[in-house]
């Protein structure tokens, strides 16, 4: 007996062309949104990035901020140019902001919790000091040497300022317990206030030529010193650095660029501000 095969039917012509111009529309649609998402995605990044490096570079700015002593703060077109007092500044196109910051290190801290003295007290007594020395109650100033000695500085660079409106300091030769010895006896018609800051660096923040932020430090603590020492580089592609002084409170602007990738020209703009007390 002869073994009759079944019929099947097949596609026919036009449904695999149907078939594959089907496959076609879905294949294009989703490279198309997977590529939408990969280029938002890579924006999102590159905003994410230009982002948090500008929030970092203002925390480290506001943490070095909030140490300036208010008398000692000016403004410069450029490292070498004249110094104006930031009270004064109305150019908003200033690229360095300088102020002498005081020690705010041995300051905070202590020597143990069984004594809790800081490194310097900030207060001076009248009645035991003199135009050449300091006493100051409180303080455990061979803690302050140490701390000053690690972080790079000498406590024979430091300088004392007293909380008169003044903003010249007092050289510092030596200091040990609760006594501040001066370079030289402050002049008679000076002021001695009862409380004080001990500093022994300046600071400075630029922008230069190439759109870089850096941070200058451990230079002279007087104010409007010529700008040297050690630079730290803050933040690149800085295309805003915007500062204004007011009422004892900063207010700081500073926006970036950030390349989306590596091998793309587009790029990406942040801005962040903070006020500093």
């Amino acid at each position: 007996m002869r073994f009759i095969q079944p019929f099947r039917t097949a596609f026919t012509m036009i449904e695999l062309i149907l078939a594959i111009v089907i496959l076609g529309i879905v294949s294009s649609i989703g490279a198309e949104i997977i590529t939408q998402t990969y280029e938002s995605y890579i924006v999102q990044r590159a905003q994410y990035r230009a982002n948090s490096k500008t929030e970092l570079a203002l925390s480290q700015i506001a943490n070095r901020l909030r140490y300036a002593i208010p008398h000692t703060i000016v403004a410069r077109p450029s490292l070498a140019g004249a110094s104006t007092r930031i009270e004064f500044v109305t150019d908003p196109n200033m690229k360095v902001l300088q102020w002498v910051g005081y020690d705010g290190d041995s300051f905070e801290a202590i020597t143990s919790d069984a004594n809790r003295r800081p490194g310097w007290s900030g207060f001076a007594d009248l009645l035991s000091s003199d135009q050449g020395s300091i006493n100051s109650p409180g303080s455990f100033l061979d803690l302050a040497r140490t701390i000053i000695g690690n972080l790079g500085g000498g406590i024979g660079d430091a300088q004392i300022f007293f909380a008169d409106g003044n903003p010249n300091g007092y050289g510092i030769s030596d200091a040990f317990g609760e006594v501040i010895e001066l370079d030289s006896n402050i002049p008679a018609g000076d002021t001695i206030t009862e409380r004080y800051k001990l500093a022994w660096s300046s600071y400075a923040l630029e922008v230069d030529a190439d759109n870089d932020l850096y941070l200058h430090y451990h230079f002279a603590p007087i104010p409007e010193a010529p700008i040297n020492g050690t630079s730290s580089l803050l933040l690149h592609d800085v295309t805003n650095f915007r500062f204004k002084y007011s009422g004892g409170a900063f207010r700081l602007k500073i926006c970036k660029t950030e390349p989306i990738s590596a091998d793309a020209n587009a790029t990406v703009h942040a801005c962040k501000e903070r006020v500093v007390f």
